[in-house]
C-alpha cells in the first residue's frame, strides 16, 4: 500500500502546488481557452479561462514516477507513453494560443506524432522492461492473445483510439478529470493483484488528478487542454499493456469509447442523411447538456458508470 500511497500524496501536493503558480503564468501569457462556435452557447462564457493546465497533471506524475521509477521501472514506460502524447498535445495547446484559434495540429500531424510515440513505447515495453504483449481476455481465467506480428497495429490502433476518446471526453468542467481517477483507481488496484510495482504510477496519477481537480471542478479555473488529455490516453494504454490489459480498455473506458462512437455516428448519419443529426451534439456530453442535464451532473453521470464498469472488468480479472 505504501507503493500507492505515498505517491499519491506526493504527486498531488506537486500538482495543487504548481496549480497555484501555473494559473497566474498562463492569465499573463493569455493561454486562454477559445470555445468554438459551434459548440454549446453556455460553453461560450468559458472563453477565457486558462488553458494547458494539463502541465499540472504532467509535473505531478512525472516527477513521482521519476521517484519512484528507481523501485519500479515497470513505471518508466507508462511515463514515457505520458509524456511523448503529452507533449503532441501541449504543441497543439500552443498553436492554438499563439494563433487564438481553436484548431492547433492538423488530424494527420496528431496521427503521424501519436503513431511514432506509441511505436518507442513498444519498443521500451518488449526490449527494455522484457513485457509481452500477450494480451488477458476479460472473464477467461489464465487465457491470452497473443497477435504476433499483429501486436505492432494493434498497439498503434490501441493508442490512438483511447488517446482520441480520452481527447473527446474533455469538454465538460472535471468530466475527464474525475472519470480517468476511475479509470486510474481500477489500474491501480489490477496492478496491486498482480503484485506488478506499476501501482505506483496509478497512485501517482490519481494523486495528480485530485490535484488538478482543486482547480478544475465546476466552475473550472483552468482547463487540461490537449496537454492534459492525450496525456491522460498516453497513460491508459500505458498502464493497460504494462498490465497486459489492453482488451479492458473498452470496459473501463467505457466513456471514452462512447463518446468516440457517439462523433463517428454523428458524423456519418449527417453525411448519409444529408443534414439530419443523429444526437443534438457531438460528443455525446454536449447531447446530454442540451437535453437538460447540468455540467455537474453530466460529470457524476459519466463517472459513476465509469464505477460500475470498471467493477465489472474487476470481476474480469479472475
Amino acid at each position: 500500500m505504501s507503493n500507492i500511497v505515498f505517491p499519491l500524496f506526493l504527486a498531488f501536493a506537486i500538482s495543487a502546488v504548481t496549480g497555484k503558480f501555473l494559473i497566474p503564468a498562463l492569465i499573463k501569457l493569455k493561454a486562454q481557452q477559445t470555445e468554438r462556435d459551434d459548440g454549446p452557447k453556455s460553453h461560450l462564457s468559458k472563453t477565457g479561462t486558462p488553458n494547458m493546465g494539463g502541465i499540472m497533471i504532467l509535473a505531478g506524475f512525472l516527477i513521482t514516477g521519476a521517484v519512484f521509477s528507481f523501485k519500479n521501472p515497470e513505471v518508466l514506460p507508462v511515463m514515457f507513453l505520458t509524456l511523448g502524447f503529452g507533449l503532441i498535445g501541449f504543441a497543439d495547446d500552443f498553436i492554438k494560443v499563439t494563433r487564438r484559434h481553436s484548431e492547433g495540429l492538423t488530424v494527420k500531424q496528431k496521427m503521424l506524432f501519436q503513431i511514432v510515440v506509441a511505436l518507442v513505447f513498444g519498443g521500451i515495453l518488449v526490449y527494455f522492461n522484457e513485457i509481452s504483449m500477450a494480451m488477458k481476455i476479460p472473464f477467461l481465467e489464465g487465457e491470452y492473445v497473443h497477435l504476433g506480428y499483429l501486436n505492432i497495429p494493434a498497439l498503434m490502433f490501441i493508442s490512438v483510439a483511447t488517446v482520441n476518446g480520452t481527447n473527446f471526453t474533455d469538454g465538460v468542467d472535471g468530466l475527464a478529470t474525475c472519470v480517468t481517477i476511475a479509470v486510474a483507481v481500477f489500474f491501480t488496484i489490477a496492478a496491486c493483484i498482480a503484485g506488478n510495482g506499476v501501482s505506483a504510477a496509478g497512485g501517482a496519477m490519481i494523486g495528480a488528478l485530485l490535484g488538478f481537480l482543486l482547480y478544475n471542478a465546476h466552475p473550472a479555473k483552468v482547463f487540461m487542454g490537449d496537454t492534459g488529455s492525450l496525456a491522460l490516453g498516453g497513460y491508459v494504454t500505458g498502464m493497460a499493456y504494462v498490465l497486459q490489459l489492453p482488451l479492458f480498455i473498452p470496459l473501463v473506458g467505457i466513456i471514452y469509447l462512447v463518446e468516440v462512437v457517439s462523433v463517428i455516428l454523428q458524423v456519418g448519419y449527417f453525411k448519409k442523411t444529408h443534414g439530419k443529426r443523429l444526437f443534438k451534439m457531438a460528443p455525446i456530453h454536449h447531447h446530454f447538456e442540451l437535453s437538460g442535464y447540468s455540467e455537474v451532473q453530466v460529470v457524476a453521470l459519466f463517472t459513476i458508470v465509469t464505477v460500475l464498469f470498471s467493477a465489472l472488468a474487476l470481476l474480469g480479472l479472475w
